[in-house]
C-alpha cells in the first residue's frame, strides 16, 4: 500500500473515531447531566428562555396535531351547554384559571408555568381546548378530565369558555350560581324519582 493511500486510510480512521466519541459523548454527558441533576425542576425556578421556548413548541405543535380531527358539536353556542359549562367551570377550573376579575388564589400563585386566565379568551380552537380538557398537559398541573368527565361535559365547559370573555364579574356569578341551582335541582328529582321505585 503506498503512502498516499496510507495517509488517507489514516485520516478517515481518525474521522470515524472522532465520530464514534462524539456519538458517545453526547448520551454519555446527557445521563451526567440528569444523574446530577443539574436542572433545577422547582416550581419556583423558571426554565432558562430556550427550554422555555422549545417545551412552549412542543406542546403547541402536539396539541394542534392531536385536535386537527376533532370536530366541534353543531350546538357548541347553545345556552344549555353555556349554562351547564359555567357550573363545571366554576366547580373546576377557577382555582387555577380564575374567573372574571378574581384574585389570583394561593393555588395559581404557585403553579409553573402559569396557567392562564381564561376569563381574558385564548388564541386556541375549540377542538384545541376540548383536547386539552379530555387528555391534560404534562407537567403543568392541567389534569385529564376526561378520565372522569364525559365528552359532553367537556364541551359544555368549551361553549362556556368561548362566552367568559364578554362576562363581567357578576354576569360570570350569576351563570355559575344558576348551573349550581340547575344541578342542585336535578340531583333532587334524581333522588325523588330513585326513592319512588
Amino acid at each position: 500500500m503506498s503512502e498516499r493511500k496510507l495517509t488517507g486510510l489514516r485520516r478517515r480512521l481518525l474521522w470515524v473515531a472522532l465520530a464514534v466519541v462524539v456519538v458517545l459523548a453526547i448520551p454519555a454527558g446527557a445521563a451526567l447531566f440528569i444523574y446530577d441533576g443539574v436542572y433545577d425542576i422547582g416550581a419556583d425556578a423558571p426554565h432558562t428562555k430556550p427550554v422555555f421556548w422549545a417545551i412552549s413548541q412542543l406542546r403547541d405543535r402536539s396539541i394542534a396535531v392531536r385536535a386537527r380531527g376533532i370536530a366541534p358539536p353543531a350546538d357548541l353556542a347553545a345556552p344549555s351547554r353555556i349554562a351547564t359549562g359555567a357550573g363545571l367551570y366554576d366547580k373546576l377550573c377557577t382555582s387555577c384559571h380564575l374567573a372574571p376579575k378574581m384574585k389570583k388564589t394561593d393555588l395559581s400563585k404557585g403553579l409553573y408555568p402559569k396557567p392562564p386566565p381564561l376569563a381574558y379568551g385564548t388564541d386556541l380552537t375549540p377542538s384545541q381546548e376540548f383536547w386539552i380538557l379530555k387528555h391534560g398537559i404534562k407537567l403543568t398541573a392541567m389534569p385529564s378530565w376526561g378520565r372522569t368527565h364525559s365528552d359532553d361535559e367537556l364541551w359544555d365547559i368549551v361553549a362556556f369558555l368561548k362566552k367568559m370573555p364578554d362576562m363581567d364579574p357578576a354576569q360570570y356569578q350569576a351563570a355559575a350560581a344558576g348551573a349550581a341551582a340547575a344541578a342542585g335541582a336535578a340531583a333532587a328529582a334524581g333522588a325523588a324519582a330513585a326513592a319512588a321505585k
